[in-house]
């Protein structure tokens, strides 16, 4: 829950709230991939809850098409960033270019994962979706 804005360190780390590491369960790794819609930003995911997210994807046939097309392209995509002991992470510049983050770059809580955002398009993306906040709360029942 919550957002933050920090700045991208000379490495390209980025220090995640300790607020949010505490809650990410064991000191570890966290993964990153890139956003599911048409908007440029991260999805990071901590360890526990991508391992039950998998589940359904390594139980699938190795005949569905569809399936291993999205194993594939998420395993490709993706990264495992553990953190160093001052709480960074180091996402991958391919990533990054996604994204479009090279300087600041906004965290945002997103119940069970948190998302990277270049200021500008969060700026874009959060009017849009303060806009739509009655819609998606009747979408999924709140």
């Amino acid at each position: 829950m919550g957002s933050y804005t920090h700045s991208l360190d000379p490495k390209k780390r980025l220090t995640i709230p300790s607020e949010w590491r505490d809650h990410s369960g064991a000191p570890g790794s966290l993964y990153v991939l890139p956003g599911l819609e048409e908007s440029r930003y991260l999805m990071v995911f901590p360890a526990r809850e991508m391992v039950q997210r998998l589940q359904s994807v390594r139980s699938l046939s190795i005949a569905d098409t569809k399936g291993r097309q999205f194993a594939r392209l998420l395993g490709s995509q993706s990264q495992l960033a553990p953190w160093d002991s001052a709480g960074r992470i180091r996402v991958n510049d391919n990533l990054l270019e996604h994204a479009q983050l090279s300087d600041q770059v906004v965290l945002i809580g997103a119940i069970d994962h948190f998302e990277l955002w270049s200021p500008v398009l969060w700026k874009q993306a959060g009017l849009k979706a303060a806009a739509d906040l009655g819609e998606a709360a009747r979408y999924v029942g709140f």
